[in-house]
């Protein structure tokens, strides 16, 4: 598993380092202190999962998402900040972002978060989930009908719970190329282009 890191603060960017090169089956590919030549080090790099700061130098963090989606689909991006701010969170995750951890969260956590998101899954520190959900709660969109059939819902319902393809796939006795063609059927039926923007519209417009 090779990961990329997009980190301005030395110390911590360097306990990154230290944490997946003495990790069993990662491959610390690339380390930058900011996202000048943003596409140029993705395209040269191939990372699996990038570990994206928000306060960066160059185009900010969540920009560096919207830009790495959309030219990288397959790479997963998961976001590494001291912020708990809603409009950060949800920013995000509208433009990609799998994941969402504080910098204070131990590094079985941040472990964890990375394994997650490389296996299709998302992660997001407890106290991010809280804010995000309440969030949604509280400001809820307006109704738009999108007809998902029962299996869609089911395997949507598993994604916004966190779960990998291959658990979904574990969990609802299908294949592990059917959870793909479910969940490509619900990207398209939802308008949307990632996991993250996925679990968003789900929780927010209450389709599950």
């Amino acid at each position: 598993m090779k990961i990329a890191i997009f980190e301005d603060n030395l110390q911590y960017r360097e306990s990154l380092e230290l944490l997946i090169v003495t990790t069993p089956g990662m491959e610390l590919c690339g380390s930058f202190d900011s996202t000048e030549r943003l596409k140029q080090r993705i395209e040269a790099l191939r990372p699996d999962v990038v570990l994206m700061d928000i306060n960066i130098p160059g185009v900010d963090g969540i920009e560096a998402v919207r830009i790495i989606k959309e030219q990288f689909p397959q790479v997963q991006v998961c976001m590494q900040t001291v912020f708990e701010d809603e409009d950060k969170i949800f920013a995000s995750l509208c433009n990609g972002a799998s994941g969402y951890i504080l910098k204070s969260s131990p590094p079985e956590k941040v472990i964890q978060a990375i394994r997650e998101v490389a296996d299709g899954g998302s992660f997001f520190s407890s106290s991010v989930a809280r804010k995000v959900l309440k969030s949604f709660q509280d400001s809820p969109a307006p109704g738009v009908f999108i007809q998902l059939s029962d299996r869609e819902k089911e395997v949507l319902r598993m994604l916004v719970d966190g779960l990998s393809y291959k658990l979904i796939a574990d969990k609802a006795c299908i294949s592990y190329e059917t959870v793909h063609s479910h969940i490509k059927n619900i990207y398209e039926k939802l308008h949307v282009k990632s996991k993250g923007e996925a679990v968003a519209k789900a929780i927010r417009q209450k389709l599950i």
